[in-house]
Protein backbone atom coordinates (compact mmCIF):
# COMPACT_ATOMS: atom_id res chain seq x y z
CA UNK A 1 0.00 0.00 0.00
CA UNK A 2 1.24 3.71 -0.92
CA UNK A 3 2.55 5.98 1.87
CA UNK A 4 -0.01 7.70 3.92
CA UNK A 5 -1.11 11.08 1.82
CA UNK A 6 -4.39 11.72 4.44
CA UNK A 7 -6.21 11.11 7.04
CA UNK A 8 -9.95 12.20 6.83
CA UNK A 9 -12.04 12.50 9.91
CA UNK A 10 -15.93 12.14 9.17
CA UNK A 11 -18.38 12.02 11.80
CA UNK A 12 -21.20 9.87 11.16
CA UNK A 13 -24.86 10.49 11.80
CA UNK A 14 -27.79 7.78 13.31
CA UNK A 15 -29.03 7.67 9.87
CA UNK A 16 -25.92 6.90 8.09
CA UNK A 17 -25.21 10.50 6.73
CA UNK A 18 -21.61 11.04 6.67
CA UNK A 19 -20.11 14.94 6.99
CA UNK A 20 -15.57 15.21 6.95
CA UNK A 21 -13.00 17.60 6.63
CA UNK A 22 -9.51 17.08 5.14
CA UNK A 23 -6.66 17.66 7.70
CA UNK A 24 -3.98 17.02 5.60
CA UNK A 25 -3.52 18.35 2.00
CA UNK A 26 -0.85 17.40 -0.65
CA UNK A 27 1.27 20.22 -3.13
CA UNK A 28 3.80 20.69 -5.38
CA UNK A 29 6.27 22.75 -5.73
CA UNK A 30 7.87 23.91 -8.80
CA UNK A 31 5.91 21.18 -10.83
CA UNK A 32 8.20 18.38 -8.85
CA UNK A 33 6.91 15.15 -9.01
CA UNK A 34 4.27 13.91 -5.77
CA UNK A 35 3.71 10.68 -4.87
CA UNK A 36 2.01 9.49 -7.51
CA UNK A 37 5.09 10.13 -9.92
CA UNK A 38 2.95 13.47 -11.44
CA UNK A 39 4.42 16.61 -11.69
CA UNK A 40 2.40 19.39 -10.07
CA UNK A 41 2.60 23.44 -10.01
CA UNK A 42 0.65 25.69 -7.89
CA UNK A 43 -0.14 29.65 -7.18
CA UNK A 44 3.57 29.21 -5.62
CA UNK A 45 5.12 29.09 -8.86
CA UNK A 46 3.29 31.82 -10.12
CA UNK A 47 5.00 34.40 -11.99
CA UNK A 48 2.10 36.56 -13.52
CA UNK A 49 -1.78 36.54 -13.82
CA UNK A 50 -3.65 38.99 -16.55
CA UNK A 51 -7.40 38.68 -16.06
CA UNK A 52 -9.80 40.39 -19.02
CA UNK A 53 -13.78 40.45 -17.54
CA UNK A 54 -16.25 41.30 -20.65
CA UNK A 55 -19.86 42.10 -19.55
CA UNK A 56 -21.64 38.97 -20.58
CA UNK A 57 -20.44 36.32 -17.76
CA UNK A 58 -16.57 35.41 -18.63
CA UNK A 59 -13.44 36.00 -18.56
CA UNK A 60 -10.26 35.32 -20.34
CA UNK A 61 -7.63 34.38 -18.22
CA UNK A 62 -3.85 33.84 -18.50
CA UNK A 63 -2.01 32.55 -16.20
CA UNK A 64 2.05 32.44 -16.22
CA UNK A 65 4.43 30.62 -14.17
CA UNK A 66 7.37 29.54 -13.67
CA UNK A 67 8.76 25.71 -13.66
CA UNK A 68 11.50 23.13 -13.56
CA UNK A 69 10.12 20.31 -16.02
CA UNK A 70 11.62 16.95 -17.17
CA UNK A 71 12.57 16.01 -20.38
CA UNK A 72 10.60 13.39 -21.98
CA UNK A 73 7.13 12.82 -21.43
CA UNK A 74 5.56 13.21 -18.00
CA UNK A 75 2.09 14.60 -16.95
CA UNK A 76 1.56 17.83 -15.17
CA UNK A 77 -0.98 18.51 -12.89
CA UNK A 78 -1.92 22.66 -12.66
CA UNK A 79 -3.50 23.55 -9.74
CA UNK A 80 -5.33 26.71 -8.52
CA UNK A 81 -7.73 27.48 -11.68
CA UNK A 82 -10.98 28.44 -11.92
CA UNK A 83 -13.78 26.36 -11.14
CA UNK A 84 -15.93 27.30 -14.56
CA UNK A 85 -12.93 26.87 -16.61
CA UNK A 86 -14.09 25.95 -20.20
CA UNK A 87 -12.02 23.00 -20.98
CA UNK A 88 -12.43 23.58 -24.58
CA UNK A 89 -10.80 26.73 -24.35
CA UNK A 90 -7.51 26.00 -22.62
CA UNK A 91 -4.33 26.79 -24.76
CA UNK A 92 -1.22 25.23 -23.01
CA UNK A 93 2.49 26.59 -24.09
CA UNK A 94 6.15 27.08 -22.88
CA UNK A 95 7.29 30.93 -23.11
CA UNK A 96 10.99 30.26 -22.78
CA UNK A 97 11.10 27.01 -25.84
CA UNK A 98 8.16 27.14 -27.62
CA UNK A 99 8.87 24.88 -29.86
CA UNK A 100 10.11 22.23 -27.05
CA UNK A 101 7.64 21.56 -24.80
CA UNK A 102 4.24 19.72 -26.61
CA UNK A 103 0.68 18.92 -25.34
CA UNK A 104 0.07 14.83 -25.84
CA UNK A 105 -3.05 14.58 -23.95
CA UNK A 106 -5.34 17.28 -21.39
CA UNK A 107 -7.90 16.43 -18.65
CA UNK A 108 -9.57 18.56 -16.76
CA UNK A 109 -9.98 16.96 -13.33
CA UNK A 110 -13.25 18.24 -11.39
CA UNK A 111 -13.96 15.74 -9.12
CA UNK A 112 -13.39 16.80 -6.21
CA UNK A 113 -12.51 15.66 -2.96
CA UNK A 114 -15.86 15.32 -0.41
CA UNK A 115 -16.93 13.16 2.10
CA UNK A 116 -19.20 11.41 0.00
CA UNK A 117 -17.18 11.12 -3.04
CA UNK A 118 -14.76 9.63 -0.66
CA UNK A 119 -16.63 7.05 0.63
CA UNK A 120 -18.28 6.08 -3.07
CA UNK A 121 -14.10 5.63 -3.99
CA UNK A 122 -13.68 3.10 -0.94
CA UNK A 123 -16.32 0.87 -2.21
CA UNK A 124 -14.64 -3.12 -1.82
CA UNK A 125 -11.71 -1.51 0.46
CA UNK A 126 -10.55 -1.32 4.21
CA UNK A 127 -11.18 1.66 6.37
CA UNK A 128 -10.66 2.12 10.27
CA UNK A 129 -14.19 2.89 11.96
CA UNK A 130 -13.18 4.84 15.41
CA UNK A 131 -15.78 4.96 17.87
CA UNK A 132 -15.10 7.39 21.45
CA UNK A 133 -16.32 5.84 25.01
CA UNK A 134 -15.92 7.56 28.20
CA UNK A 135 -14.91 5.44 30.70
CA UNK A 136 -13.84 6.61 34.04
CA UNK A 137 -13.44 10.38 33.28
CA UNK A 138 -11.21 9.38 30.33
CA UNK A 139 -11.93 9.02 26.82
CA UNK A 140 -10.91 6.56 24.96
CA UNK A 141 -11.14 4.96 21.26
CA UNK A 142 -12.34 1.71 19.86
CA UNK A 143 -11.05 1.35 16.22
CA UNK A 144 -12.55 -1.38 14.03
CA UNK A 145 -11.09 -2.62 10.29
CA UNK A 146 -14.26 -2.68 7.95
CA UNK A 147 -15.01 -3.40 4.60
CA UNK A 148 -17.26 -0.95 2.74
CA UNK A 149 -19.27 -3.13 1.16
CA UNK A 150 -21.65 -0.43 -1.02
CA UNK A 151 -22.60 3.34 -0.12
CA UNK A 152 -26.38 3.55 -1.44
CA UNK A 153 -28.36 6.03 0.97
CA UNK A 154 -26.04 5.15 3.34
CA UNK A 155 -22.98 2.68 3.91
CA UNK A 156 -22.94 -1.47 4.23
CA UNK A 157 -20.49 -3.15 5.87
CA UNK A 158 -18.64 -6.40 6.75
CA UNK A 159 -17.05 -6.68 9.59
CA UNK A 160 -15.35 -9.81 10.41
CA UNK A 161 -18.07 -12.81 8.72
CA UNK A 162 -20.87 -10.21 9.66
CA UNK A 163 -22.94 -7.68 7.39
CA UNK A 164 -23.35 -4.42 9.27
CA UNK A 165 -25.65 -1.48 8.80
CA UNK A 166 -26.60 1.63 10.53
CA UNK A 167 -23.30 1.55 12.55
CA UNK A 168 -22.51 4.45 14.78
CA UNK A 169 -18.82 6.01 14.33
CA UNK A 170 -17.44 9.23 15.44
CA UNK A 171 -14.81 8.66 12.90
CA UNK A 172 -13.66 7.06 9.79
CA UNK A 173 -10.16 6.61 8.98
CA UNK A 174 -8.84 6.30 5.57
CA UNK A 175 -5.28 4.99 4.49
CA UNK A 176 -4.84 6.95 1.25
CA UNK A 177 -6.41 9.43 -0.98
CA UNK A 178 -7.75 7.98 -4.12
CA UNK A 179 -5.69 9.24 -7.47
CA UNK A 180 -8.75 10.35 -8.88
CA UNK A 181 -9.80 12.94 -6.27
CA UNK A 182 -8.48 16.61 -6.26
CA UNK A 183 -8.82 18.71 -3.63
CA UNK A 184 -9.73 21.63 -6.25
CA UNK A 185 -10.06 21.62 -9.89
CA UNK A 186 -6.94 20.49 -11.94
CA UNK A 187 -5.92 20.75 -15.07
CA UNK A 188 -3.94 17.97 -16.15
CA UNK A 189 -1.56 17.85 -19.17
CA UNK A 190 0.35 14.90 -20.48
CA UNK A 191 3.27 16.34 -22.06
CA UNK A 192 6.45 16.33 -24.15
CA UNK A 193 9.80 17.86 -23.16
CA UNK A 194 12.55 17.96 -26.26
CA UNK A 195 14.25 21.45 -24.42
CA UNK A 196 15.70 22.23 -21.51
CA UNK A 197 14.50 22.01 -17.98
CA UNK A 198 14.02 25.56 -16.73
CA UNK A 199 10.39 27.19 -18.34
CA UNK A 200 8.26 29.73 -18.10
CA UNK A 201 4.97 28.51 -18.97
CA UNK A 202 1.92 30.31 -19.86
CA UNK A 203 -1.89 28.86 -19.66
CA UNK A 204 -4.66 30.44 -20.74
CA UNK A 205 -8.28 29.99 -20.68
CA UNK A 206 -12.23 31.19 -20.69
CA UNK A 207 -14.13 30.76 -17.15
CA UNK A 208 -17.58 31.92 -16.75
CA UNK A 209 -19.21 33.41 -13.38
CA UNK A 210 -16.60 36.15 -13.38
CA UNK A 211 -18.74 39.47 -14.67
CA UNK A 212 -18.97 43.21 -13.91
CA UNK A 213 -20.99 46.46 -14.97
CA UNK A 214 -20.81 50.18 -14.57
CA UNK A 215 -22.58 51.94 -12.19
CA UNK A 216 -22.83 55.39 -12.14
CA UNK A 217 -24.03 58.57 -9.43
CA UNK A 218 -25.22 62.03 -10.86
CA UNK A 219 -25.30 64.59 -8.04
CA UNK A 220 -27.37 67.23 -9.09
CA UNK A 221 -26.70 70.95 -8.38
CA UNK A 222 -29.94 72.74 -6.48
CA UNK A 223 -30.17 75.00 -9.73
CA UNK A 224 -30.64 71.51 -11.76
CA UNK A 225 -27.87 72.97 -14.08
CA UNK A 226 -24.74 71.00 -13.67
CA UNK A 227 -24.05 67.94 -12.17
CA UNK A 228 -21.13 65.82 -10.92
CA UNK A 229 -21.02 61.70 -12.17
CA UNK A 230 -18.74 59.48 -10.73
CA UNK A 231 -18.53 56.08 -12.49
CA UNK A 232 -17.52 52.76 -10.87
CA UNK A 233 -16.66 49.35 -12.08
CA UNK A 234 -18.72 46.60 -9.70
CA UNK A 235 -16.82 43.27 -10.00
CA UNK A 236 -17.79 39.97 -8.93
CA UNK A 237 -15.89 36.90 -8.99
CA UNK A 238 -17.79 33.45 -8.58
CA UNK A 239 -15.49 31.55 -10.44
CA UNK A 240 -14.57 29.35 -7.61
CA UNK A 241 -10.92 30.70 -7.42
CA UNK A 242 -9.26 34.12 -5.97
CA UNK A 243 -6.97 35.99 -8.77
CA UNK A 244 -3.89 37.57 -6.67
CA UNK A 245 -2.29 40.30 -7.97
CA UNK A 246 -3.87 40.39 -11.49
CA UNK A 247 -3.12 42.52 -13.89
CA UNK A 248 -6.89 43.73 -14.98
CA UNK A 249 -8.87 44.92 -18.05
CA UNK A 250 -12.80 44.77 -18.90
CA UNK A 251 -14.37 44.40 -22.18
CA UNK A 252 -17.41 46.57 -23.33
CA UNK A 253 -19.59 45.58 -26.27
CA UNK A 254 -21.87 42.84 -27.46
CA UNK A 255 -20.09 40.39 -28.10
CA UNK A 256 -21.58 37.26 -30.33
CA UNK A 257 -21.25 34.24 -28.81
CA UNK A 258 -21.70 30.61 -30.20
CA UNK A 259 -23.90 29.39 -27.71
CA UNK A 260 -21.24 28.76 -24.58
CA UNK A 261 -18.03 29.18 -27.14
CA UNK A 262 -16.08 32.61 -27.04
CA UNK A 263 -13.32 33.63 -30.00
CA UNK A 264 -10.29 34.40 -27.73
CA UNK A 265 -8.54 37.42 -28.46
CA UNK A 266 -5.10 37.07 -27.49
CA UNK A 267 -3.96 40.15 -27.98
CA UNK A 268 -5.32 42.35 -25.03
CA UNK A 269 -3.53 40.37 -22.24
CA UNK A 270 -0.41 42.86 -22.40
CA UNK A 271 -1.71 46.59 -22.71
CA UNK A 272 -1.08 48.15 -19.28
CA UNK A 273 -1.76 51.84 -19.07
CA UNK A 274 -0.68 54.35 -15.86
CA UNK A 275 -4.17 56.12 -15.21
CA UNK A 276 -6.67 54.83 -13.09
CA UNK A 277 -8.60 53.39 -15.67
CA UNK A 278 -7.67 53.76 -18.88
CA UNK A 279 -9.55 52.98 -22.36
CA UNK A 280 -9.08 52.42 -25.55
CA UNK A 281 -11.01 51.46 -28.68
CA UNK A 282 -10.20 47.66 -29.28
CA UNK A 283 -11.78 45.97 -32.28
CA UNK A 284 -15.94 47.29 -32.23
CA UNK A 285 -15.49 47.23 -28.49
CA UNK A 286 -13.83 49.34 -25.83
CA UNK A 287 -10.99 47.79 -23.28
CA UNK A 288 -10.47 49.58 -19.87
CA UNK A 289 -7.55 49.29 -18.05
CA UNK A 290 -7.17 49.14 -14.70
CA UNK A 291 -3.41 51.35 -13.79
CA UNK A 292 -2.76 49.25 -10.99
CA UNK A 293 -2.31 45.33 -10.33
CA UNK A 294 -5.51 44.35 -7.83
CA UNK A 295 -6.71 41.49 -6.26
CA UNK A 296 -10.04 39.60 -6.95
CA UNK A 297 -10.82 36.94 -4.48
CA UNK A 298 -13.35 34.51 -4.85
CA UNK A 299 -17.02 35.06 -3.98
CA UNK A 300 -16.35 38.96 -3.81
CA UNK A 301 -17.54 41.86 -5.09
CA UNK A 302 -14.74 44.79 -5.68
CA UNK A 303 -15.57 48.52 -7.32
CA UNK A 304 -12.95 49.96 -8.84
CA UNK A 305 -13.23 53.73 -9.94
CA UNK A 306 -13.52 54.36 -13.63
CA UNK A 307 -14.37 57.56 -14.58
CA UNK A 308 -15.17 61.37 -12.57
CA UNK A 309 -16.54 64.34 -13.90
CA UNK A 310 -17.48 67.71 -12.22
CA UNK A 311 -19.67 70.74 -13.24
CA UNK A 312 -21.29 68.80 -16.18
CA UNK A 313 -23.51 71.20 -17.73
CA UNK A 314 -27.39 69.44 -17.71
CA UNK A 315 -30.45 70.37 -18.30
CA UNK A 316 -33.79 68.82 -16.47
CA UNK A 317 -36.75 68.03 -19.12
CA UNK A 318 -40.18 67.56 -18.62
CA UNK A 319 -42.40 65.39 -21.16
CA UNK A 320 -45.78 64.66 -22.26
CA UNK A 321 -46.01 61.93 -24.53
CA UNK A 322 -49.60 61.21 -26.06
CA UNK A 323 -51.32 58.21 -27.74
CA UNK A 324 -52.02 57.76 -31.16
CA UNK A 325 -55.44 56.89 -31.04
CA UNK A 326 -56.37 60.30 -29.80
CA UNK A 327 -56.53 61.12 -33.33
CA UNK A 328 -58.65 58.89 -35.16
CA UNK A 329 -61.93 58.18 -31.82
CA UNK A 330 -64.17 60.67 -31.25
CA UNK A 331 -63.81 60.53 -26.99
CA UNK A 332 -66.33 60.20 -24.66
CA UNK A 333 -67.26 63.26 -22.61
CA UNK A 334 -66.57 63.67 -18.85
CA UNK A 335 -63.12 64.46 -17.24
CA UNK A 336 -60.18 65.05 -19.09
CA UNK A 337 -57.55 62.25 -20.01
CA UNK A 338 -54.56 62.78 -17.58
CA UNK A 339 -50.90 62.81 -19.13
CA UNK A 340 -48.04 61.12 -17.12
CA UNK A 341 -45.38 64.44 -17.19
CA UNK A 342 -42.15 62.61 -16.94
CA UNK A 343 -39.13 64.18 -15.63
CA UNK A 344 -35.30 63.45 -17.62
CA UNK A 345 -32.19 64.66 -16.83
CA UNK A 346 -30.00 65.47 -19.72
CA UNK A 347 -25.82 66.30 -20.23
CA UNK A 348 -23.58 65.23 -23.23
CA UNK A 349 -20.94 63.00 -22.91
CA UNK A 350 -18.12 64.91 -23.80
CA UNK A 351 -14.75 66.30 -22.92
CA UNK A 352 -15.50 69.92 -22.37
CA UNK A 353 -17.98 68.84 -20.24
CA UNK A 354 -15.89 67.06 -17.80
CA UNK A 355 -16.44 63.66 -19.65
CA UNK A 356 -15.68 62.59 -22.92
CA UNK A 357 -15.03 58.67 -22.39
CA UNK A 358 -17.02 55.84 -23.65
CA UNK A 359 -19.81 55.09 -20.68
CA UNK A 360 -20.55 51.33 -20.65
CA UNK A 361 -23.93 50.14 -20.44
CA UNK A 362 -25.45 50.42 -16.72
CA UNK A 363 -27.33 52.09 -13.55
CA UNK A 364 -27.51 55.74 -13.44
CA UNK A 365 -28.62 56.34 -9.77
CA UNK A 366 -29.57 60.24 -9.69
CA UNK A 367 -29.16 62.26 -6.29
CA UNK A 368 -30.01 66.06 -5.59
CA UNK A 369 -28.98 68.37 -1.98
CA UNK A 370 -32.27 69.45 -0.45
CA UNK A 371 -32.55 73.27 0.85
CA UNK A 372 -30.09 72.09 4.07
CA UNK A 373 -27.21 70.18 2.00
CA UNK A 374 -28.54 66.99 2.87
CA UNK A 375 -28.32 64.79 -0.78
CA UNK A 376 -31.19 62.36 -1.18
CA UNK A 377 -31.94 59.86 -4.26
CA UNK A 378 -34.35 61.24 -6.55
CA UNK A 379 -33.91 58.15 -9.12
CA UNK A 380 -32.35 55.78 -11.22
CA UNK A 381 -32.08 54.74 -14.80
CA UNK A 382 -30.25 52.36 -17.07
CA UNK A 383 -27.84 53.99 -20.17
CA UNK A 384 -26.84 51.68 -22.90
CA UNK A 385 -23.23 51.38 -24.18
CA UNK A 386 -22.63 55.64 -24.75
CA UNK A 387 -19.68 56.71 -27.09
CA UNK A 388 -18.41 60.37 -26.43
CA UNK A 389 -19.92 63.20 -27.56
CA UNK A 390 -23.78 61.48 -27.66
CA UNK A 391 -26.48 62.49 -25.30
CA UNK A 392 -27.73 60.80 -22.64
CA UNK A 393 -31.32 60.78 -21.31
CA UNK A 394 -32.01 59.41 -17.53
CA UNK A 395 -35.85 59.47 -16.82
CA UNK A 396 -35.81 59.81 -12.90
CA UNK A 397 -39.77 59.85 -12.13
CA UNK A 398 -42.97 61.35 -12.42
CA UNK A 399 -43.24 64.92 -11.53
CA UNK A 400 -45.33 65.39 -8.67
CA UNK A 401 -46.02 69.16 -8.79
CA UNK A 402 -46.83 69.57 -12.42
CA UNK A 403 -50.10 68.02 -14.30
CA UNK A 404 -50.89 67.59 -17.79
CA UNK A 405 -54.97 67.13 -18.66
CA UNK A 406 -55.81 66.90 -22.28
CA UNK A 407 -59.46 66.99 -23.82
CA UNK A 408 -60.65 66.46 -27.60
CA UNK A 409 -62.66 70.15 -28.19
CA UNK A 410 -63.71 69.17 -31.76
CA UNK A 411 -63.76 66.21 -34.25
CA UNK A 412 -65.14 65.81 -37.77
CA UNK A 413 -64.77 63.47 -40.40
CA UNK A 414 -64.28 64.92 -43.72
CA UNK A 415 -64.67 61.68 -45.78
CA UNK A 416 -64.10 57.95 -45.26
CA UNK A 417 -60.38 58.35 -44.40
CA UNK A 418 -59.91 61.83 -43.64
CA UNK A 419 -60.26 63.52 -39.53
CA UNK A 420 -60.31 66.61 -38.21
CA UNK A 421 -59.39 66.84 -33.99
CA UNK A 422 -58.80 69.59 -32.47
CA UNK A 423 -57.30 68.98 -28.79
CA UNK A 424 -57.04 71.32 -25.48
CA UNK A 425 -53.59 70.30 -23.37
CA UNK A 426 -53.28 72.20 -20.14
CA UNK A 427 -50.54 72.06 -18.07
CA UNK A 428 -50.10 73.15 -14.15
CA UNK A 429 -47.13 74.02 -12.42
CA UNK A 430 -47.61 73.91 -8.91
CA UNK A 431 -43.84 74.51 -8.27
CA UNK A 432 -42.04 77.77 -7.43
CA UNK A 433 -39.86 77.91 -10.27
CA UNK A 434 -40.56 78.36 -14.03
CA UNK A 435 -40.79 75.18 -16.42
CA UNK A 436 -40.92 74.02 -19.94
CA UNK A 437 -42.89 71.08 -21.12
CA UNK A 438 -41.91 69.44 -24.21
CA UNK A 439 -45.52 68.12 -25.60
CA UNK A 440 -44.93 65.25 -28.02
CA UNK A 441 -47.78 64.10 -30.47
CA UNK A 442 -47.88 61.10 -32.37
CA UNK A 443 -50.44 61.85 -34.77
CA UNK A 444 -49.71 58.65 -37.53
CA UNK A 445 -51.40 58.67 -41.12
CA UNK A 446 -51.02 61.63 -43.22
CA UNK A 447 -51.00 64.83 -41.33
CA UNK A 448 -51.16 68.45 -41.90
CA UNK A 449 -51.06 70.96 -38.39
CA UNK A 450 -54.02 73.44 -39.13
CA UNK A 451 -53.19 75.81 -36.44
CA UNK A 452 -51.50 76.19 -33.61
CA UNK A 453 -51.48 78.22 -30.35
CA UNK A 454 -47.25 77.32 -29.83
CA UNK A 455 -45.10 76.84 -32.40
CA UNK A 456 -44.59 73.34 -33.52
CA UNK A 457 -41.69 71.45 -34.88
CA UNK A 458 -42.42 67.91 -37.12
CA UNK A 459 -39.87 65.66 -34.74
CA UNK A 460 -40.61 62.58 -37.10
CA UNK A 461 -42.81 61.41 -39.84
CA UNK A 462 -45.91 60.93 -37.72
CA UNK A 463 -45.08 62.92 -34.64
CA UNK A 464 -45.05 66.81 -33.60
CA UNK A 465 -43.36 68.61 -30.47
CA UNK A 466 -44.69 71.58 -28.64
CA UNK A 467 -43.04 73.40 -26.25
CA UNK A 468 -45.27 74.93 -23.51
CA UNK A 469 -43.63 77.40 -21.26
CA UNK A 470 -45.61 77.25 -17.85
CA UNK A 471 -44.71 80.06 -15.06
CA UNK A 472 -44.33 79.34 -11.03
CA UNK A 473 -47.76 78.57 -10.32
CA UNK A 474 -49.39 79.05 -13.49
CA UNK A 475 -50.85 77.56 -15.77
CA UNK A 476 -50.04 77.19 -19.72
CA UNK A 477 -52.89 75.84 -22.20
CA UNK A 478 -52.06 74.31 -25.57
CA UNK A 479 -54.40 74.23 -28.04
CA UNK A 480 -53.65 72.58 -31.83
CA UNK A 481 -56.36 71.54 -34.86
CA UNK A 482 -54.74 68.70 -37.39
CA UNK A 483 -56.32 67.25 -40.24
CA UNK A 484 -55.30 63.70 -40.71
CA UNK A 485 -55.46 60.75 -43.16
CA UNK A 486 -55.55 57.33 -43.39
Amino acid sequence: MRAVLATVAIALAAAGGLWSRSTAATSGDGAGPDTTGQHVTTLTDQADLSVTVYNSDIALVRDVRNLRLPTGSFDLQFMDIAATVNPATVHFRSLTQPGAVGVLEQNYEYDLLEPEKLLRKYVGREVTLVRTRQEGGTTREEEVRALLLSYNNGPVWRIDKEIVTGLHADHIRFPELPGNLHSRPTLIWTLQNSGGTTHRVEASYLAGKLAWNADYVLTVGRDDKAADLDGWVTLTNGSGTAFNNARLQLVAGDLNRVRQQLQERREMADMARAAPMAQEAFSDYHLYTLGRRTTINNNETKQVSMLSGTGVPTVKRYVVNGQAFYYRNAHYPGAPLKDVVQVFYQFKNEQKGGLGMPMPAGTIRVYQADSKDGVHFVGEDRINHTPKDETINIKIGNAFDVVSERKQTDFRKISSNVYESEYEVTVRNHKATAISVEVNEPIGGTWDMLRSSHQWTKTAAWASQFIVPVAPDGTGVLNYRVRVTY
